[in-house]
């Protein structure tokens, strides 16, 4: 006679309840200590738990964005402080509508310069790139440059944007055409501070030998590591790719002139807005005397511990001023109404930041950003 199978419900009811007081155990807690039904203690199988709710972990302010936002709001309180802070509101006040279509005008002119010098270091090292996208592009950056902590995460956007899966050269001639246009900031300063050595002593004073004998040493040993290291082995060959869009992109006849001319018009863009600055604040000195102090807080404001340039420029203008026998006040007043000006010269990128986020079609989500969308072209590299 066959044996009739048991079904679940026939089962014993002690594995029953067994069954249930161990599901207890593990996902029922019993009180706030996390202790569960039938057991005086955790169980040492489940992750442990200090009350009826994980406190989520503190979010701590980067250290760096920490020092930028103190270094770019706290030398310019400190300047106001120091020398006053009724110039500044003064030549803050005498910005009219006349001086803001300037101030669009010379931003058209630097950043239309900043594009086709790219463009140039584009097409240099094999890309098709166009002024109209290199323009629209160059605007988002400087407006992202001036609002953001660092000052280059718009221009890290750009090589981001331009970036193609497998080819690097878009990324590299974003940094090409960047550090080409600071390289001649930094020449144009360090003439006019060998030309002018009041102005050397006052900014640097007598330990510029040991900065520069420190800098010096810091970037022999770096080339001496990264040529007999093994561990620089990747380095080495970066280098050498980077190397090489270089020379296609700034040291052969087609590009380098036209990248330093460009170079030279953008410059020129930026003293002219700083000026336009100094005769809103009041500075009635003559051109010659005051392109050198300009160029100088121009200089101060590639220091990477900024918030749109915030700071150092404020701190260089005022010593610079000072240091030729003008008034400090009206150094930093002339800074911060630069400072404005720039942020009304790059407004423009607001509008292909609107642009782009009206560009997408109504009530669909944004398209996540894929290498493959970047607009550069690429072309073979000229022989030569």
């Amino acid at each position: 006679m066959p044996v009739p199978r048991r079904s679940v419900d026939d089962r014993p009811a002690q594995h029953t309840e067994a069954r249930a007081g161990k599901r207890a155990n593990t996902l029922t807690p019993r009180d706030g200590s996390g202790n569960t039904g039938g057991s005086a203690h955790p169980d040492p199988s489940g992750p442990e738990t200090t009350g009826p709710a994980m406190t989520a972990p503190a979010r701590r302010v980067p250290l760096g964005l920490l020092l930028r936002l103190l270094v770019g709001l706290g030398l310019p309180a400190l300047l106001a402080i120091r020398v006053g802070a009724g110039g500044v509101v003064e030549a803050l006040g005498a910005i009219t509508a006349p001086t803001v279509l300037a101030a669009l005008a010379l931003g058209a002119v630097t950043t239309v310069a900043g594009a086709a010098r790219w463009c140039v270091v584009a097409r240099g090292v094999g890309l098709d790139l166009s002024l109209r996208t290199a323009t629209a592009d160059a605007y988002r950056a400087t407006l992202l440059n001036s609002l953001l902590p660092a000052g280059v995460l718009g221009d890290v956007h750009r090589a981001v944007r331009h970036h193609r899966p497998g080819d690097a050269r878009g990324a590299r001639a974003v940094v090409i055409e960047r550090v080409a246009g600071q390289v001649v900031v930094v020449a144009v300063g360090v003439v006019v501070l060998v030309a002018s050595p009041a102005l050397l002593h006052a900014l640097v004073g007598p330990g510029l030998g040991v900065v520069a004998g420190g800098l010096g040493v810091a970037v022999l040993v770096a080339g001496l590591w990264v040529r007999h290291a093994r561990r620089a082995a990747r380095v080495r060959v970066a280098l050498a790719s980077a190397g090489r869009d270089v020379r296609e992109g700034l040291a052969r006849v087609r590009t380098g002139p036209p990248v330093l001319l460009c170079s030279l018009v953008a410059l020129g863009g930026l003293l002219a807005l700083f000026v336009l600055a100094a005769r809103v604040a009041g500075v009635g000195v003559s051109l010659g005397q005051l392109l050198p102090l300009v160029t100088v807080a121009l200089l101060a404001m590639a220091v990477p511990l900024t918030v749109g340039g915030w700071g150092p420029r404020e701190a260089a203008a005022a010593v610079a001023f000072a240091a030729v026998g003008l008034d400090a006040a009206q150094g930093l007043a002339t800074a911060v109404v630069y400072g404005v000006l720039a942020l009304i010269a790059c407004l423009p990128g607001a509008v292909v930041l609107l642009a782009d986020a009206l560009g997408r079609p109504a009530g669909l989500p944004a398209r996540p950003w894929s290498p493959s969308s970047a607009r550069v072209g690429v072309r073979p590299t000229p022989a030569g």
